[in-house]
């Protein structure tokens, strides 16, 4: 049986990690967020918040928010316009003045701290009271549950700069000890699996899975009940794959495992036939 828990994306913003990330500092000022119509910017917010959205921006933007992120796309231009965060927890407001602009690609993913806290390796923006510094190893970051961390942290080294991998105390790359495809693990999505890399936190193994259409003229919709395994986590990159050969047509899966690796929890392939001449 599956026991895949949809951690979808956890601040990951992946697919734009190869730039830096924009701080905004949060301290009662609302905060300017642009966006790029038709691309997606995620805004990091490390907290579980419900987004409060103006009636007029009803079919204009796209919202999700998800295990501390916040997912935004405009399919159109959009006057400035107010938007709400709702702590879950604690039920503080945050306010955010979006806008969108001209431009030919995605924006760098945005992070939203507390006034208190200081970006990494990144430029500040927003209220005046900013910082533009990391201040070192001294500083913990703060402080996300281990499988959180991990897949974050195997995001960041796949596909950010080395200067601006967080670090994570404890963690070690592990070997990968499956080749070629793997057959099992999506048997119902008609795609190439291939690992990628691994790594080791504690108890915890976060493994990252490449994954690329192989129908040409078709999208394929990714959900975590497709996979098949014992998995305690997987995190899509996208939420989609567009047509094999599109820019759009691989992805990678970070997939969570517990006491054991991703070759532990697989369901192992059929036999070949051929091997009964008994």
């Amino acid at each position: 049986m599956i026991r895949t828990l949809l951690l979808v994306l956890l601040g990951l913003a992946v697919s734009t990690m190869a730039g830096a990330v924009e701080i905004f500092k949060w301290n009662r000022v609302p905060l300017p967020i642009q966006l790029a119509v038709g691309h997606e910017r995620i805004v990091f917010v490390d907290r579980n918040v419900s987004v409060g959205v103006p009636q007029t921006l009803q079919g204009k933007l796209r919202i999700q928010s998800v295990a501390g992120a916040v997912y935004l796309l405009a399919n159109e231009h959009i006057p400035p316009s107010r938007l709400q965060l709702r702590d879950g927890e604690t039920g503080e407001i945050i306010l955010l003045d979006i806008a969108t602009l001209d431009a030919a690609g995605p924006l760098e993913p945005a992070k939203i701290v507390a006034a208190a806290q200081e970006g990494s390796n990144v430029r500040a923006t927003g209220s005046e009271d900013q910082a533009i510094a990391r201040n070192g190893s001294d500083t913990p970051p703060a402080k996300s549950p281990a499988p959180v961390a991990l897949t974050r942290y195997a995001a960041q080294m796949l596909y950010a700069p080395l200067r601006t991998v967080e670090p994570l105390p404890g963690v070690r790359q592990v070997p990968v000890r499956l080749g070629g495809h793997l057959p099992t693990l999506a048997p119902t999505l008609d795609v190439d699996a291939v690992a990628l890399g691994a790594w080791n936190l504690g108890q915890w193994t976060v493994t990252a899975v490449r994954l690329t259409n192989r129908r040409a003229g078709e999208r394929l919709e990714l959900d975590p009940r497709h996979l098949q395994g014992d998995l305690y986590g997987a995190t899509f990159q996208h939420s989609d794959l567009g047509p094999a050969g599109t820019a759009a047509d691989t992805t990678t899966v970070y997939l969570i495992t517990l006491d054991k690796p991703l070759e532990l929890a697989l369901i192992p392939a059929p036999s070949v036939a051929g091997d009964q001449n008994e």
